[in-house]
């Protein structure tokens, strides 16, 4: 299971014309063929994390050895990790703080104005505008990593991660809760889940959101190029 390296090669109880799966059949093939390297990539993720500024291109890498997996593409994971994470680094800044800076300032605003709006309902307007900001940018948040996994330019990227999130809302509903969801749960539950936070705490979340986007980002966004385009003297089969 861990080591099967392409579903469509034919094998027991494989045709050689066998059609690809979609829906949950397709994401619990993509779990199976890919358990070893999601195991892994969770805990390179926590281990480049542990100085607390490297959280974003962290996050990127993360995400761009996922879109590998989605595109059914070979995944090296500790190669496309480090490559992910030297290559992208600027770009990774740019996107965690053009995301997480408003999240934070929105959700705070909109915590504070509710608390103070049963006494002076005027206080409701800010609260509406600070809620609206926090939702915009949670929902264009999931898809800006996967507009850029494609190699677009960062304005063009984000300008389509918004019209994605706005105008596809379900999808991007549907990854923020399984990705952002699922990882606040298990950071929630400490220690009790900390086995789970090691081994799937983060991966696990970033495939499952990644899964439900994997279908907007075919239609509406190009086909990224199949390697990173630095750095190819490092590959191991250079």
């Amino acid at each position: 299971m861990l080591f099967r390296q392409d579903y469509r090669a034919p094998g027991p109880g494989i045709r050689k014309d066998e059609p690809e799966k979609t829906g949950p059949a397709r994401m619990l093939q993509i779990i199976q063929l890919e358990a070893g390297s999601i195991l892994l990539l969770n805990v390179l993720f926590l281990l480049s994390c542990i100085p607390i500024v490297t959280l974003p291109p962290a996050l990127f890498a993360m995400n761009q050895v996922i879109r590998k997996m989605m595109l059914d593409r070979p995944v090296l994971c500790f190669y496309d990790y480090r490559t992910a994470f030297r290559t992208y680094w600027k770009r990774a800044y740019g996107a965690f703080f053009l995301t997480a800076v408003p999240l934070v300032a929105s959700g705070f605003g909109a915590w504070f104005y509710l608390l103070r709006a049963a006494e002076n309902p005027i206080l409701f307007a800010p609260f509406l505008v600070c809620s609206t900001i926090f939702l915009v940018t949670l929902l264009s948040s999931v898809c800006l990593y996967g507009t850029l996994s494609t190699g677009m330019e960062f304005r063009p990227a984000l300008r389509m991660a918004l019209a994605l999130g706005l105008g596809k809302p379900l999808r991007p509903i549907l990854a923020v809760i399984l990705g952002y969801g699922l990882a606040a749960f298990g950071i929630l539950q400490l220690p009790i889940s900390l086995i789970y936070e090691v081994f799937l705490g983060f991966s696990l979340p970033c495939l499952l959101a990644n899964f439900f986007l994997r279908t907007l980002l075919r239609d509406y966004c190009p086909t990224p190029k199949p390697d990173f385009p630095e750095d190819e003297s490092d590959h191991p089969d250079a």
